[in-house]
């Protein structure tokens, strides 16, 4: 399961998507900081299947997305909308984040 938020602005959804084990977590590696702890508020909103959250973007015109954790991560790589080329890690968990470009 992984908690999706989707905050709608006048520019588009941000997407953000993160495991549920690890919300609440603070990872840090070298200059790489993720607050899950402290930034709990932005990620959590409803707590959904992978399938379900797919279902819930599919429609989205996205602006940005950030998506945190394996599970989560997979969501986009399977829509087509990232590659495992863009993902990265911290503490070995895998995150990523996308920008629509104007």
């Amino acid at each position: 399961m992984l908690y999706l938020k989707i905050h709608e602005t006048e520019k588009g959804a941000i997407v953000a998507m993160c495991d549920e084990k690890l919300l609440g977590r603070e990872l840090r590696e070298g200059k790489r900081e993720l607050d899950l702890k402290r930034y709990a508020g932005f990620y959590k909103g409803d707590l959904v299947s992978a399938g379900a959250a797919e279902a819930a973007i599919s429609g989205e015109e996205i602006y940005t997305a950030n998506a945190v954790g394996s599970e989560s991560v997979s969501v986009f790589i399977s829509r087509g909308m990232a590659s495992e080329a863009e993902v990265a890690t911290v503490e070995g968990i895998p995150f990523l984040q996308l920008y629509k470009t104007l």
